[in-house]
């Protein structure tokens, strides 16, 4: 997803299929389906999949996205940051206050004891800083280093604060896909509990009522064989490591987390995804939707199953 003023600066937009202002309120199919009228629905449904639409500045590629009258669409062919390349993080939003990523397993949100260079927040701290030597990151949440997907971080500490003291009412959603032993049932679950942790970084889970911190996890079954299953889940409370402990409470854990329980490793990463984020902006108050592709290798243990 992408700010249309940013590409336009940057002469990044190749080809302006189509630009007009939305005079229905529908689903997005429909409503370019009724402007796109020399388009079949085969090729529509292509723009949307290949990050080919904007509506109101932003790349939105779920064709049952609601449409408000008014809504100003794009749609044509462009390039996002051309001007930045990073092989552990692709940035697929920015604008004066906010950036959001795509990042890639493997890599830390922040610096810890033992890696303090190569982390999300030092690559995007020298990417603005091209822009002015004084320009800063702020953190606003955290993925685990072995968990990909989207996260986002502020330009300036007024807006972290903002997000941060807000956050509750400011997400609007946040789900992660994951890749978990065993076949879960029921196919559809909520799991709460109070999570501790103890001296050694280990997060565990309670039944016990005010043991620790509540965490509410919910989750349903996507796909699954006799030996996996894959899950979207949503969190209500985001404690840490909750998903990874929540799934290991319930006796399946996350495929290549031997910290919680996992004995089998068949993708050679960590199977949790930061799919969807979903949030009000701070300043414009519009609803900003953010969806990252499920990995590949996710879908390698279901092969001969379909």
């Amino acid at each position: 997803m992408a700010d249309y003023k940013e590409i336009s600066k940057r002469e990044a937009f190749k080809t302006n299929i189509a630009n007009f202002i939305a005079k229905e309120e529908d689903i997005l199919i429909n409503v370019l389906m009724n402007n796109l009228q020399d388009k079949s629905r085969t090729t529509i449904k292509s723009y949307l999949s290949h990050n080919q639409v904007l509506v109101d500045n932003q790349i939105t590629t779920k064709f049952d996205y609601p449409v408000k009258i008014g809504s100003k669409i794009v749609v044509g062919k462009f390039s996002i940051h051309e001007d930045f390349r990073h092989p552990k993080l692709r940035i697929i939003y920015e604008d004066d206050h906010l950036i959001v990523i795509d990042k890639k397993e493997g890599l830390l949100s922040i610096a810890s004891e033992t890696e303090k260079r190569q982390t999300a927040y030092s690559i995007l701290s020298s990417y603005v800083k091209k822009d002015h030597p004084q320009n800063k990151i702020f953190v606003i949440h955290r993925l685990d280093r072995d968990t990909s997907g989207l996260m986002m971080f502020a330009k300036d500490e007024k807006t972290q604060s903002i997000m941060q003291k807000n956050w509750q009412e400011a997400i609007i959603k946040r789900q992660y896909v994951a890749l978990v032993e065993g076949n879960v049932t029921p196919d559809k679950n909520t799991i709460t509990s109070w999570l501790k942790e103890n001296k050694a970084l280990i997060v565990y889970s309670s039944d016990k009522p005010n043991d620790g911190k509540l965490a509410i996890t919910n989750y349903e079954k996507i796909r699954s064989n006799q030996q996996y299953s894959l899950l979207k889940v949503s969190l209500d409370t985001g404690r840490k490591n909750q998903i990874r402990v929540h799934m290991q409470s319930i006796k399946h854990p996350i495929v290549g987390d031997k910290k919680y329980g996992s004995l089998i490793n068949p993708i050679r990463r960590m199977g949790l995804h930061a799919q969807t984020l979903a949030f009000s902006h701070p300043y414009t108050k519009k609803d900003m939707f953010f969806e990252s592709p499920i990995p590949k290798t996710f879908f390698m243990v279901f092969k001969g199953n379909d």
